[in-house]
């Protein structure tokens, strides 16, 4: 072989060498690199490593996926998140997917929370922070001092919904949504209705908390709302079963079974004693509902003063103006309970 061919020859596999690497690097860039669709979470101050492990069930090469990122620079300030990966891009999309922190949002979702603490542990399976977190910020004292609440009244400001949040918002950002969305829900309309009830925010949260817990009915809840109003005006205690309930909880813990309320319960000394104590209590029992809260805004107008729960209509409520009828229903319902063997 002369040296012309020589060298053509080297050429040749020069060319065919480079080629082979120029598309095997193509291929590890732009070629398909996804095999499933789904969603992937990265948590806050993931490195590269903690990335690779989430995302090895999305990928067929795990090690292209990896020599991408570090020739793209992506090895540093990962951002944190939920998003959603489509089946079939390549390790380049990818990188730009999860670099440009365009993540999906979840929808947060919770109901009717008795406590900070059950809402906190609610809130934490949805998104990265955790109940520690999220407890911790709700009950910030610099927070709820700036704020006008207290850790009795600061459940009031969390309406049961769903709301749209990223998936990596901390236990401060979900607090400072919120009360953004307890002021949305505070439109002018609602704070005009409770100013002709002359009655605050935090007193209709906390009347519509013991309206929310005397019924599960949502069609009777603004019958309920207007008795308990009409006692309001009357100045005659609101004798509010659901409160005595929740005085007995604080004194003898949550986990405390009650099922019936005796007449030696009615004498338990807290602020939550609405046999002893004239008006609303100092702050909600429990989270009220969007419906038991627009109940007491749009409560029914009549002159009912008693209520019973009904024998007749299980679930509802008998009504009364009268002592009298009132105790007919209660004797009722008395025996009812006793025929049920429900003594406490």
């Amino acid at each position: 072989m002369n040296k012309k061919k020589l060298i053509a020859s080297i050429a040749i596999l020069t060319l065919v060498i480079t080629s082979a690497f120029a598309i095997r690097t193509y291929f590890k860039i732009y070629g398909t690199n996804t095999v499933k669709e789904g969603f992937v979470y990265i948590k806050t101050n993931s490195s590269l490593d903690d990335l690779k492990t989430e995302l090895k069930p999305f990928l067929k090469n795990t090690a292209s996926f990896d020599w991408v990122a570090k020739r793209k620079k992506y090895t540093s300030k990962i951002r944190a998140g939920k998003f959603k990966i489509t089946k079939g891009i390549s390790n380049n999309d990818l990188v730009n997917l999860l670099r440009s922190g365009k993540q999906t949002p979840v929808t947060l979702i919770f109901n009717n929370q008795h406590t900070l603490e059950d809402l906190a542990g609610r809130i934490a399976t949805q998104i990265e922070a955790d109940s520690t977190a999220i407890l911790n910020a709700i009950t910030d004292s610099d927070f709820l001092k700036k704020e006008g609440f207290t850790k009795k009244t600061i459940l009031g400001i969390f309406i049961p919904n769903s709301y749209e949040f990223y998936w990596n918002s901390t236990g401060v950002g979900f607090r400072d949504k919120m009360l953004n969305e307890y002021h949305r829900f505070w439109t002018t309309e609602r704070t005009e209705k409770a100013t002709k009830l002359k009655l605050s925010k935090t007193e209709i949260i906390a009347l519509a908390s013991i309206v929310q817990k005397e019924t599960a009915k949502i069609s009777e809840r603004p019958t309920v709302a207007g008795l308990y109003l009409n006692r309001i005006k009357r100045r005659i205690p609101l004798q509010a079963d659901p409160t005595i309930i929740y005085a007995l909880k604080e004194k003898y813990g949550q986990d405390y079974s009650v099922k019936r309320v005796l007449l030696k319960d009615l004498r338990i000394q807290s602020q939550y004693n609405t046999y002893i104590n004239r008006g609303i209590p100092p702050s909600l029992i429990a989270m009220p509902d969007i419906s038991s809260i627009d109940a007491v805004l749009n409560a029914q107008k009549h002159n009912y003063i008693y209520m019973c729960a009904s024998t007749e209509k299980i679930g509802f409520h008998a009504f009364a103006t009268t002592l009298r009828k009132h105790n007919s229903n209660a004797a009722k319902y008395h025996r009812w309970m006793n025929a049920q063997g429900i003594n406490r």
